[in-house]
Parts: C-alpha cells; sequence; structure tokens
C-alpha cells in the first residue's frame, strides 16, 4: 500500500483507489453457506494519515485486518468505522469491502477543530481457501470471527498543514524524460495519439512563434526545376497518406515513411522514431504501418503505470491488432476479433469501442485493457490460465493482475466490459461518442439528401446507466431538400451541432434532451459548400472551410462572436479571393489553421498561410505566409509537449516548431582599464537549436544562427531553413547588462539589442576601480528561452599626475651682469672668426 500527501482531493481519492483492487471483479463471495472447518480469530487495524491536519483538509482512513485472502476477485465484506467527533457524537463510515490483501480506505474531511477518534469493525464470516492457493493457512472454509480495531486520535487544528510545494514550469529548455516528481508539468506534456475530438489537444504550452528546432526530410520534394520547369514533386494528396496517423508520445514524434500500399498483404510503409526536440531518428520499423497510438495507465493488485503503445490495424485483417512497444519499436501483443465500432479513449487511456446492435437492440463496450485483465474472471478460469504457467512468478504476476499482453495473442471476443439492452429499432447509426454518451440518428452519406424528418437519439454510457435511452426525438428537416450533416458535439458544452451544406448554416442541439436550442446562424460565404470543419472548444464553436473564413460562434447559444479572413493578396488561388483553410487544432487557448485543398494544382499556389490565432479575440498571435502548407488526404500538422509537428508539401519536409534553446556570450575589452576610460561590452545571442547545427545551417551560418526578435520570426525562420531572400528589417533581441561591483553591489549597466548577426555592444564607464563582474542576460521570448554569460574586468586606480615644477629664484645683480659679459664676448669672438674666415684665398 502507497500513502502520500497531495494538496487535491481527487488525489486522496486515487490513493483510495491504490488501496482498492483496481477493477470490479466478478467474485466468490467471502461469505459461504459451507460449515466451518476452521475458526480464527481476527485483528482490525485502523489508521489515519496525515496527523495532525488542520480543519478542512482531507485525511486517508485505512480499515481492514490483518489476514490477506487468495486471489485479487476476493475481500473482506461489511466493514465499518465509528468516528467520534470532538462534540463527542459519532457517526459511522461504511460499509466496506476490502482489497485482497485485507486492507482498503477511504477519505474523510474533519470539520472542527480538537480530538477525532477513528475505529475499525470487522464483522465475522467465513472464507473458503481455493486448494491451489499458494501459502494458504488452511484447506477448506474457516470462520474468522469480529473484532475491533485499537482507537486511533486524529488531531485538528486550526492551521492548515504544509504540503509538498511543487515544481514550477521550466523558465529554461527543458527535455524528456520529465522527473516523475514534478507533475505540475503535465499541463505542458501533451500526447497526441490520435486525432483528437474536436481537434482539442489540451496539455500544451502553444507555440506564439514560427520558431523551427528542426527540419528533416519526409520524401523527395520541392521544385524539380529543368525540362518539368515550375512543377513540383508530389506531395501525397490525393490518397496516399505520407504523413497520415503520425503520433507523439513521450517527446518522440512517430511518423510512416514511403506510400501506403501493400506488397503480398505486407504494408510498404515502416514507423519511424525521431526525437521531437532534435529530430535525430531513433529507430526505423520497417513493414509496418502506423494507425494511432496509446498511452494506458494500468492500476492492479501489484502495479501501477503507464504503457506507451504503437498499434498497427492489419490492412487486410482490420480485426487484427498489433501492439509495438514505443520506446523499441518491438512488438509486445496482437489483438484478434477486433469488432468495429465507434471509438473513444477512455479516462485511463484504454481504446474504448461502442459496439450497436440498433436491430436487435443491444450496445456492448469493446476494451483493450479487459482482454488482459483478471476483469469478470471465475476463480476456475483464473486458475485454467495459470496451470500451464512455466514458473511460479508468472503464475502469481497473472494472478494478481499484473501487466501481462506480453508476446501473446489475445482473442478479444471476451475483451468487453458490459452488454445492455437498447430500444430496438433505433434508426441510422451512431454520429458522436463522448465520455458519458453516445448520439445517433437516421442522416446518411455526406452527399445523401436527408431524411425527413431527422431523428436524432442518445444512449447513456455512464457508469450504472449503460444503454437507458436519454432521448428519441425527431426534427423536420428544413424545406429545400437540403443535406443535413453532422457538425460537433461536446460534453463540456452540452451542445451537438448539425449543417446544412446548401445554405451553409448551423443549429444546436442539446445532448440531454436532442431538442433545438439555437439556430440557424447566418450563411457563411459560398465556397464553405465543401470541405467545412467544426470544432468545439472553451466554450466556443468554431467553423472552416474552402471559402477562407473562420466563423467563431458561442457553442450555447449560436451568436456569431467574430470572423477572420483569410485574404489571398496575389491571387494565386484560382477560384477564390481567399485561401482554402482548414482547422488543424486547438490548445492554449489557441487555434492554429493551415492552407490545404483536395487535390492542389501543380505548381502549387505560393504564398500559403499558417496561421496562429487567440480563439477568444480572433486576433492573430503570428502567422507565416509561404510555408508549412498542409496536407488534405497525407495528414495535417500535430502537437505534443508543446510542440508543432508538420510536414510543408512545399518541399515535403518535416518541420519541428517551438521554443527552442539560446546561447549568450559576452566579452569586455580592455579586460584592464584605468578608471576614468570606458569599456566596450559585446557579445551575442545565438540561436542553438537542433536544426542549426544541421549540415546546411552550419554552413551558411558557421558562426551560429542569430537570434532575432519575435516580430521578426516567421521572415528569419524562412530565410534560415527555407532559403528565401535575407529580411531587410529584422531585428534582434534585447540583452540586459549588469555587473556586481568591488564592493559586491548589483549595478545595472543598460540594455542593448543585438543585430541581424546576433551581435550586441555597450560603451560603459566603471564608476569606482576594482574588479567588476559583467553579466549579459537574454531574458528569453516567445521562440527562445533564456541564456546569459558572464565576463570579469579590472579598473586599476589612474596614476598620480607629475607635480608642477617650482620656479627659479631672482639672481643678485653681480651675477647678472658676469652672466651678461661673458655672452658679449662669446658673440665678438664668433664674429671675427667669421671675418677671417671670408679674407683666406
Amino acid at each position: 500500500m502507497q500513502i502520500v500527501r497531495d494538496k487535491s482531493k481527487a488525489t486522496l481519492i486515487a490513493l483510495f483507489l491504490m488501496l482498492t483492487i483496481a477493477f470490479t471483479l466478478v467474485a466468490l463471495p467471502a461469505a459461504t453457506a459451507q460449515v466451518p472447518e476452521h475458526t480464527k480469530a481476527t485483528y482490525a487495524v485502523c489508521g489515519v494519515k496525515p496527523n495532525p491536519v488542520g480543519v478542512g483538509q482531507e485525511v486517508l482512513v485505512w480499515l481492514g485486518i490483518s489476514d490477506p485472502l487468495a486471489l485479487d476477485v476476493h475481500g473482506w465484506q461489511g466493514l465499518t468505522v465509528t468516528v467520534t467527533r470532538p462534540d463527542g457524537t459519532t457517526e459511522t463510515l461504511g460499509p466496506f469491502k476490502t482489497d485482497s490483501t485485507g486492507s482498503t480506505g477511504t477519505v474523510y474531511t474533519p470539520t472542527k477543530v480538537g480530538k477525532y477518534t477513528f475505529q475499525t469493525h470487522f464483522p465475522e464470516q467465513t472464507y473458503t481457501w481455493p486448494p491451489t492457493a499458494p501459502r494458504r493457512p488452511f484447506t477448506g472454509t474457516a470462520l474468522y470471527k469480529a473484532s475491533d480495531s485499537e482507537i486511533v486520535e486524529l488531531v485538528v487544528q486550526e492551521e492548515p498543514i504544509t504540503y509538498y510545494p511543487g515544481v514550477p514550469l521550466p523558465t529554461e529548455y527543458w527535455t524528456r524524460p520529465i522527473n516523475a516528481q514534478f507533475r505540475e508539468w503535465s499541463a505542458i506534456a501533451g500526447n497526441w495519439v490520435t486525432i483528437p475530438l474536436n481537434r482539442f489537444a489540451p496539455y500544451n504550452d502553444a507555440p506564439e512563434s514560427a520558431h523551427i528546432l528542426w527540419t528533416k526530410p519526409l520524401t523527395t520534394g520541392g521544385l524539380v526545376g529543368g525540362d518539368l520547369g515550375f512543377n513540383g514533386y508530389q506531395t501525397g494528396d490525393a490518397y496516399q497518406g505520407l504523413w497520415a496517423n503520425s503520433v507523439i508520445i513521450n517527446g518522440i514524434l512517430y511518423y510512416n515513411r514511403f506510400q501506403l500500399g501493400f506488397q503480398g498483404g505486407i504494408p510498404s510503409q515502416g514507423i519511424v522514431a525521431v526525437d521531437l526536440r532534435t529530430g535525430e531518428e531513433l529507430w526505423f520499423r520497417n513493414n509496418t504501418r502506423l494507425s494511432h497510438g496509446q498511452v494506458v495507465y494500468w492500476q492492479s493488485f501489484n502495479l501501477y503505470g503507464a504503457y506507451p503503445y504503437l498499434w498497427e490495424i492489419d490492412g487486410l485483417v482490420p480485426t487484427t491488432w498489433r501492439a509495438y512497444d514505443a520506446y523499441t519499436g518491438e512488438l509486445v501483443y496482437s489483438m484478434i476479433n477486433v469488432p468495429a465500432g465507434a471509438q473513444i479513449y477512455g479516462p485511463r487511456g484504454e481504446i474504448l469501442r461502442y459496439v450497436v446492435n440498433n436491430a436487435k437492440g443491444w450496445m456492448a463496450l469493446w476494451n483493450t485493457t479487459k482482454a488482459v485483465s483478471l476483469e469478470g474472471w471465475t476463480v476456475n478460469q483464473i486458475m485454467q490460465e495459470i496451470k500451464p504457467m512455466a514458473t511460479d512468478i508468472a503464475r502469481a504476476e497473472f494472478a494478481h493482475g499484473s501487466w501481462i499482453p506480453f508476446g501473446r495473442t489475445i482473442n478479444d471476443t471476451r475483451a468487453y466490459s458490459w452488454n445492455v439492452t437498447i430500444p430496438v429499432g433505433l434508426p441510422g447509426a451512431v454520429m458522436a461518442v463522448l465520455d458519458d454518451r453516445v448520439i445517433g440518428s437516421n442522416l446518411g452519406a455526406l452527399v445523401a439528401l436527408a431524411p425527413d424528418p431527422i431523428v436524432m437519439w442518445g444512449i447513456s454510457t455512464a457508469p450504472g446507466r449503460q444503454g437507458q435511452l436519454l432521448f428519441n426525438t425527431t426534427w423536420k428537416n428544413p424545406p429545400g431538400n437540403l443535406t443535413i450533416t453532422f457538425g460537433a458535439a461536446s460534453l463540456a458544452e452540452g451542445v451537438f451541432i448539425m449543417r446544412s451544406k446548401d445554405t451553409r448554416l448551423w443549429w444546436g442541439f442539446s445532448l440531454d434532451t436532442g431538442a433545438q436550442i439555437w439556430g440557424p446562424t447566418g450563411s457563411q460565404v459560398q465556397l464553405d459548400l465543401f470541405d467545412v470543419i467544426g470544432a468545439i472548444a472553451d466554450g466556443k464553436f468554431f467553423s472552416m472551410g474552402m471559402g477562407g473564413v473562420l466563423y467563431c460562434y458561442d457553442a450555447k447559444t449560436g451568436d456569431k462572436l467574430w470572423t477572420y479572413e483569410v485574404d489571398d493578396l496575389y491571387s494565386e488561388i484560382l477560384w477564390s479571393n481567399n485561401w482554402p483553410m482548414r482547422i488543424l487544432f486547438i490548445t492554449d487557448g489557441k487555434i492554429y489553421l493551415g492552407q490545404t485543398e483536395h487535390s492542389g494544382n501543380s505548381p502549387l499556389p505560393r504564398g500559403a498561410p499558417f496561421i496562429c490565432l487567440n480563439a477568444t479575440t480572433g486576433e492573430e498571435v503570428w502567422s507565416l505566409e509561404g510555408g508549412f502548407r498542409q496536407s488534405y488526404w497525407g495528414g495535417l500538422a500535430i502537437i505534443g509537449d508543446s510542440i508543432i509537428a508538420t510536414v510543408d508539401t512545399y518541399d515535403n519536409r518535416i518541420y519541428a516548431i517551438g521554443k527552442g534553446p539560446s546561447a549568450t556570450t559576452v566579452a569586455a575589452s580592455p579586460k584592464v582599464s584605468v578608471h576614468g576610460d570606458s569599456v566596450l561590452v559585446e557579445g551575442t545571442v545565438i540561436d542553438t537549436a537542433a536544426g542549426t547545427k544541421q549540415n546546411e545551417q552550419a554552413a551558411r551560418f558557421p558562426n551560429g544562427v542569430p537570434a532575432v526578435s519575435d516580430a521578426s520570426m516567421s521572415a528569419w525562420m524562412e530565410y534560415v531553413y527555407m532559403q528565401f531572400p535575407r529580411p531587410a528589417n529584422a531585428t534582434g533581441v534585447e540583452v540586459t547588462l549588469d555587473a556586481v561591483d568591488p564592493n559586491g553591489n548589483w549595478i545595472h549597466i543598460g540594455t542593448a539589442t543585438s543585430d541581424t548577426s546576433g551581435t550586441f555592444s555597450y560603451q560603459w564607464t566603471p564608476e569606482v576601480p576594482g574588479k567588476y563582474t559583467v553579466i549579459a542576460t537574454f531574458a528569453g521570448s516567445e521562440s527562445y528561452y533564456a541564456s546569459y554569460a558572464e565576463t570579469a574586468v579590472s579598473v586599476d586606480e589612474a596614476p598620480a599626475a607629475p607635480a608642477a615644477p617650482e620656479p627659479a629664484a631672482p639672481l643678485p645683480p653681480y651675477e647678472t651682469y658676469t652672466i651678461g659679459t661673458g655672452i658679449a664676448i662669446i658673440i665678438a669672438v664668433a664674429i671675427v672668426g667669421l671675418m677671417l674666415l671670408r679674407k683666406k684665398p
């Protein structure tokens, strides 16, 4: 048993579940009608944690007896706990059933300051030990006598106790694996295992710039040139699926290599595993096609933890699934007889399929984890399964609920969690699967005229209500022989939405009653006849198609909140003034749009946009024109670990987009100066994402790729990675310069902005002599994480100025006369000498 502290009620409840059996089992009752052959005294136990605790804070109450049972399917029943409050009043908790350890737990919240007491009561009952159970104390049936535990005191104080403080979200470049203690980081570490409902992908710190981390060729791409002129290489549209079914799990990107096809029943593709942050290829598995991913959390008697899988659905026998280890690519297990059905992922990552038979009136839930668990097994079934196993350890692992699919081929005819009756004859088929219900209708194919009236029905899948009819209503098809299709559904907003293709209108209906609650909206642009995607997130309904206008409505009222039009400024699209766009995903309060069409002409239209908008206001966060063009059939952009992965059909390369690392350098000259002289502080801020070290970028930027401002990022990335012209107006990043002076004081020197070479400089005059530590800090941006560097300079005392010469003392008169006479004699002698030289022949 594991007991830990945590702040939230959800965590304490999870702990309670960890102490109880992980799944509901069809068990043999602990009490039987057989005559006891043995009698045994019992010792009830009770504990309360944490102790002391603040009023209103939760505690975990441990209860049970010291005797375990044979198998997971068994548990002691009818246990209660008496709680005595500080005022002397009492309450009874329970009754409870233990797991096979003999213990279980429950959550309790004290509401008064003072001393509480707790005592467990175990009622007398019999238990029959299976004859093959290991370490059994008896053979046959034993009577376990009643017992009461010791009385345990709980001190409840006014002041709340302190819980683990948690770890803040990273402000520096981070990688996988994430330390399991950093629970807060789950908010930015989402996986992408399949296209999510409403394309809503939570758990990301969504990129707010076009910063590229790396690029990698998917296949031959770009301009052909030469005799074929402007034409480009094929992009996977239509139907070839070059990028389809891509997955992100635990910071690793998985995608299919090569075109979709089969040779002798074997898929001609292979799965590639790539580090999402660096682009490094980790492994490749040939002759395998990735269909979807899974991270399933398994909780059982002996095991708690998540398992990551890559699933392949057999292209020729789609009822056969194969699971591969996401870390190694090795085959783990296979499932056969997988049914067709409406699919959704469960709360622990289990893959669920609802199989509905309208004509015969039944609905069943198929569950991937059910096939490899003991849920619903009888003791005889368990014993028969473990009997041929080779070792006691293998038998114990199986009997105690360990995760045991390894190397097995599992027949999934037994992988049904439940099968219930539903009203016979509900028309049509399931349109949407939500967490606690399925929604169906008699609507047909997308291009068919809608029936009149349209029938809509809902069936509960919630625990204890499976199969209950929520509604079965009719809605008169609006006049005009309209084609009505399903648009979107959201449990949080309590609405599902229908669309008229012909008039481009929307209607909203209650998920509880099926009644129309709003609509129709106003007509959208005419080209929204085609390829419209609807999505609901954060209380809003978004709609966009070939018309190139994103519409945002209030999901509960249908009121139009705002629109965003994607103009084609250079008339590259032959049949529209707007770019045809698709909703890619919604995350972190932002909605991302990409340009695509069913079968783009060759040469492709130039300047296709990739856009990030504020999902609340419709304001543009960033955009890039002429890159990240999407594939209609080949798969759209995905996001995980706060990094976007996408193929650009302009060059058929994979791009990773997200916040990356930076490196700052700093130097000061002269290193030793004289007090009063200035010092030049200079350095660089460089983008150090893995892509900057690729051969192409290293050759073009031997001194590193300069870091630039968020406002310059889109054009700069096109220049660095797509060979666009160097942007003339790009700007660098701001660097803060500080110093620690000789007296240990922190002083601010100033700020400088780097240029497009990555260089910054600042002239500074130190105030006092001595040694200084100079710190250059780039605080980071939406494109880069922060970095800093240090250097040192020394400032010497200035040398003392030379003393001024003293004036000479005046000479006495006789000395002045003597000096003057001597000078006169010398001058006379010189004149006589010159005259004699002139007379000489």
